[in-house]
């Protein structure tokens, strides 16, 4: 019976000895947080605005007529690339024509009676010599000397209305001459014929205002024009960089520097949007008037840094300073709290600048602010829960 109970109380012992050795091995580590932890890890970070735009040619222009007329022909089609100076369309050109040829003959018919006017002074200045020498060797009378040179001055008079007739007719037929030749419409630039907006046979009226036939642009480089939102066009400066992406081309971005910002906004359903400009080289052509433009523009960018995730932060009093957070970071303890200073940010990560290093485990999602920190201090000041 001894023996059993000796036997018994042996047993209870060892098992005694192995929990509390058990316990023991395991204390080191009671101070570790079994709480979900993020690693400090070196990347790249934008500070971004983002808004919408689309993209039109930096260069282009609505080719029109200064004249009325028939459209008589129309020579390119929209697709077409033709060079400065091209003929793209005609109007019919009879009117015009038949001004210039009016206008030459007037012209001829005024130079003739210049050339009778002419001979009609030399005729005139002659009888004026010789009744001049008549009247001073009194061989004729005051009154036909007086007659002969009134007789000369009424032809010189002609000529100079004739001279102003002549003037103004030239300038009639330069004007007719310049009217004739808007008849062929030439192209102003270089460039992509984009739209046609007037057809073949269609009659224009240029009285009061010119008519549109065709547009042309240079699709060499192109304008992505953005709308930004009045809560985000404080954020933006002339000169800082941008890129965007199509819809068609989703992973493919294309870099620019922001050039105007347009201080008139347009409301679209009660909401105030700033226009942003800025301009990429278009080499291969395949940016196209219209398209849709997912556009950025780059406040601030940092690459290859320490990143730590903003959820696992808890911000400081403005008094602490600006950009400072604090952060319970996993040692060989337990978790110590830190102060980190933040750079540049996004909505999910933020450079840190001092206060972390890669590699620096970090407790998760807000969990900082758990029972799990050391010194029995409440984490970031506060109570603990």
């Amino acid at each position: 019976m001894r023996r059993t109970l000796f036997v018994t109380a042996v047993l209870l012992l060892l098992a005694a000895g192995a929990f509390y050795g058990r316990g023991l091995i395991a204390s080191p580590d009671q101070g570790r947080t079994s709480l979900p932890t993020l690693t400090v890890a070196k990347g790249d970070v934008e500070d971004l605005v983002s808004a919408v735009g689309t993209l039109q040619p930096l260069n282009y222009v609505d080719v029109g007529t200064q004249v009325s007329g028939q459209l008589e022909r129309i020579l390119v089609e929209i697709g077409d690339e033709v060079k400065e100076g091209d003929l793209l369309a005609e109007l019919d050109p009879t009117v015009y024509e038949a001004r210039v040829a009016a206008d030459r003959a007037q012209l001829r018919v005024l130079q003739a009676q210049v050339a009778e006017r002419q001979a009609q002074l030399r005729l005139n200045e002659q009888q004026m010599k010789r009744q001049k020498q008549l009247l001073s060797a009194r061989a004729t009378s005051q009154d036909a000397y007086d007659s002969a040179v009134a007789a000369r001055d009424v032809v010189q008079a002609q000529l100079e209305g004739l001279q102003a007739q002549i003037e103004q007719t030239q300038s009639n037929l330069k004007a007719d001459e310049a009217n004739l030749g808007y008849t062929k419409i030439y192209a102003p630039i270089a460039g992509t014929v984009i739209d046609i907006t007037a057809r073949q046979g269609q009659t224009l009226n240029a009285n009061q205002q010119a008519p549109i036939i065709l547009r042309l642009a240079d699709l060499a480089t192109m304008t992505v024009r953005a709308q930004v939102s009045e809560a985000d066009v404080s954020r933006l400066k002339v000169g800082m960089p941008a890129y965007f992406t199509t819809l068609g081309l989703p992973d493919r971005r294309r870099d620019g520097v922001l050039r105007q910002i347009l201080p008139t906004p347009e409301v679209v359903n009660n909401v105030v949007l700033y226009g942003a400009l800025f301009d990429v080289p278009n080499p291969d052509r395949d940016l196209l008037p219209q398209m849709s433009a997912q556009v950025f523009f780059i406040v601030g960018a940092a690459k290859d840094v320490p990143l730590v995730p903003l959820s696992a932060l808890q911000p400081l009093p403005p008094r602490e300073g600006p950009s400072r957070y604090a952060a319970q970071v996993v040692t060989a303890g337990g978790t110590e709290r830190r102060v980190v200073e933040l750079g540049v940010s996004n909505r999910t990560v933020a450079e840190v600048r001092s206060g972390l290093q890669p590699g620096d485990a970090i407790v998760a999602g807000g969990a900082a602010r758990s029972s799990g920190s050391s010194g029995g201090r409440p984490p970031f000041g506060g109570p603990r829960l």
